[in-house]
């Protein structure tokens, strides 16, 4: 592999693409893919110097290239399946990328530095992504006093939160819909579909607050 396929690799990687995309471009097996990302500090610290640097000792010492062991194999699928799929659910890929980092760390805390060394992107990409994470209820934000830094954390009560503060938009969206529905008067098609859509509205988001609060300390 040369040192511009390695380059277009970790480009890939900022841009949260999944192996697969990678591949494509290269025109090479996926499998080729994971395994030089997987034994090159996985996705998340891959650099494409390091990689071709490490690359070149191994062919100088005719030693065969180190695959993934099975429990970094494991990691790599579920994290790459995990991003596609918050993906495919409406999220941004940068977003996603930092929440299932956040997810899959080790005790669900990181910092904005931390998230971009470990993700290879800019702070400016982090910043943005957590903004969006926090006002959504997915993470929360502590702040370290002593080292005047923020932590990003990812906890038990994360869906809670996140569920809340959706059905709480929804019922927003639910109160001006219907009242939309009266003003124009119920005796017109127009009225009565946005009555309609906002009662329907009204009752789903309910439901979810109710079913939030029934089941927030549900055991794993």
């Amino acid at each position: 592999m040369t040192r511009q396929d390695r380059q277009r690799i970790a480009a890939g990687l900022a841009e949260g693409r999944s192996y697969a995309e990678i591949a494509r471009r290269l025109d090479r097996p996926t499998s080729t893919i994971s395994r030089e990302v997987g034994r090159n500090g996985g996705p998340s610290d891959y650099r494409p110097e390091r990689a071709h640097q490490a690359a070149a000792r191994r062919a100088r010492r005719g030693t065969p290239a180190r695959s993934p062991g099975p429990q970094d194999r494991t990691v790599l699928e579920v994290e790459e399946g995990a991003v596609e799929l918050a993906v495919g659910m409406g999220l941004p890929k940068m977003v996603a990328r930092v929440l299932i980092g956040l997810w899959l760390s080790e005790d669900g805390r990181l910092t904005a530095a931390e998230l971009s060394h470990g993700l290879n992107v800019s702070p400016a990409s982090i910043s943005m992504a957590v903004g969006y994470l926090t006002q959504q209820g997915l993470i929360r934000r502590e702040r370290d006093p002593q080292r005047r830094r923020d932590i990003y954390v990812v906890d038990d009560d994360a869906w809670y939160h996140s569920t809340v503060i959706t059905a709480r938009q929804t019922l927003a969206a639910a109160e001006i819909t219907k009242a939309a529905g009266q003003a124009l008067g119920l005796d017109t098609p127009v009225g009565r579909r946005l009555a309609r859509g906002g009662t329907f509205l009204e009752r789903i988001s309910l439901d979810a607050l109710a079913s939030a609060e029934r089941w927030r300390d549900l055991p794993p």
